[in-house]
């Protein structure tokens, strides 16, 4: 089991340096079709526009990594993750697989990236999930490396921003996955019970246990246009409660006005929203 495991974080940092060298742009698509409008996109022009569509103001969904590189300035940017992998407590079959490929598609070793940077010029401890690592969803490795990065925001004395992107818990670890959760929400209400500053951002979608956590318990929750945000999706409620929900139902906009979010940030604005709401709420100087 060692041997595996240290086979595992030699590939980590091999997927890391390649990283490095070539970019995970080189990994993505090269042209992309707005599912809302149908507009074909070239990526290179999509990027200038925050992978945002120009004609109906679709939000695409982004990696984990280009949402650091988005809101961090630039060369500022200290990860912390990499090195934590699954122990598939649960032995679930074709768990290893899955994990594997996605490592691969990636170049991260699970669903989630933690680091300090500069976020329009204030020092910020940055979390954020990755949608393209089996769809960001929390398993072990997720959870704890969350709660690292509280405890290390904690003895630096540093807000915390974090950008989550989630179908909810892992199934494929069981009942370990769900005890992320609280082993999460722990971790924020001590550093919330030491005067830090949370900002919680949620994108399309935020769901399941990670909507149920430390995605909901933000100081200030902010929200992408259209994002999807709840706990079960809208289709197994309706089946559930046999009743047909009202249109636009856990969308960013329905969230806002029933007050379970504060406010609705287009991307391009976002760095600099969260950069006047650290410096309202924070110590830290520019």
């Amino acid at each position: 089991m060692s041997k595996l495991f240290d086979d595992r974080r030699k590939e980590m940092f091999r997927l890391k340096e390649l990283r490095r060298r070539k970019g995970v742009a080189a990994l993505e698509e090269t042209t992309f079709t707005c599912p809302v409008c149908n507009k074909e996109h070239e990526k290179s022009a999509l990027a200038k526009h925050y992978f945002v569509c120009d004609a109906c103001e679709y939000h695409f969904p982004i990696s984990a990594r280009r949402r650091v590189k988005q809101l961090i300035d630039s060369k500022t940017f200290r990860e912390h993750t990499g090195n934590l992998v699954s122990s598939d407590p649960i032995a679930f079959p074709g768990y290893e697989e899955k994990l594997e490929a996605n490592r691969k598609k990636t170049g991260n070793s699970d669903a989630i990236i933690t680091g300090v940077g500069n976020i329009d010029g204030n020092k910020t401890v940055l979390i954020v999930l990755d949608s393209t690592f089996m769809m960001g969803s929390m398993g072990c490795v997720v959870g704890e490396e969350f709660t690292r990065a509280v405890e290390y925001a904690m003895k630096q004395s540093l807000p915390i921003v974090c950008v989550s992107a989630s179908g909810g818990a892992r199934m494929q670890e069981g009942m370990f996955s769900l005890m992320q959760m609280a082993k999460t929400s722990a971790a924020i209400e001590k550093f919330s019970a030491m005067g830090g500053f949370y900002l919680s951002v949620l994108t399309h979608p935020t769901m399941g246990g990670v909507s149920a956590s430390f995605a909901m318990l933000g100081d200030v929750i902010l929200a992408e246009p259209g994002a999807l945000i709840g706990f079960a999706g809208p289709r197994v409620i309706e089946q559930t409660i046999h009743e047909k929900l009202p249109g636009g139902f856990q969308r960013s906009e329905f969230q806002v006005e029933h007050g379970f979010v504060d406010s609705i940030v287009t991307r391009k604005n976002l760095k600099k929203t969260i950069g006047m709401l650290l410096l309202m709420h924070t110590r830290t100087k520019r």
